[in-house]
């Protein structure tokens, strides 16, 4: 019974501390009609950056079940980037979230949200319900 309450207690720590990052940006996804936009230009966005700056992959977790129609919300880890590259990312990440905006239909296409000044931390995150790691 100790052995198993070990594993237990060992697995929970991994999970907890497998989150590397402290403060993640917030990307949300809602919808209008016909469900939400595709997170597509934003991961393709995530995945040139990190290889433009010989980044490992960023910690991406979504928060599922906000609504009728699957909205959505990513978060992204930003502690592994300096402050210049930071600024970089975020001045990118905005120009992909107001051109996915740009081209949508707006009669019934979804809206994509991104707010620059909110940081979002880990502890926030630990109070979040449905919660996973992103995975494409």
């Amino acid at each position: 019974m100790k052995k198993i309450a070990l594993l237990f207690s060992l697995l929970c720590c991994t999970f907890f501390f497998a989150q590397k990052s402290q403060n993640y940006v917030q990307v949300s996804y809602g919808s209008i009609c016909c469900g939400t936009p595709s997170p597509d230009p934003v991961i393709s966005y995530l995945e040139k950056f990190a290889k433009k700056n010989k980044k490992k992959s960023f910690e991406v977790y979504s928060q599922s079940g906000l609504g009728r129609e699957g909205e959505f919300k990513l978060y992204i880890g930003i502690d592994s980037l300096s402050k210049k590259q930071q600024n970089t990312f975020i001045k990118g990440l905005q120009a992909v979230v107001e051109s996915q905006n740009n081209q949508r239909n707006k009669s019934r296409d979804g809206h994509v949200s991104f707010d620059d000044q909110k940081v979002i931390t880990k502890a926030d995150l630990a109070n979040s319900r449905n919660l996973t790691i992103y995975k494409k």
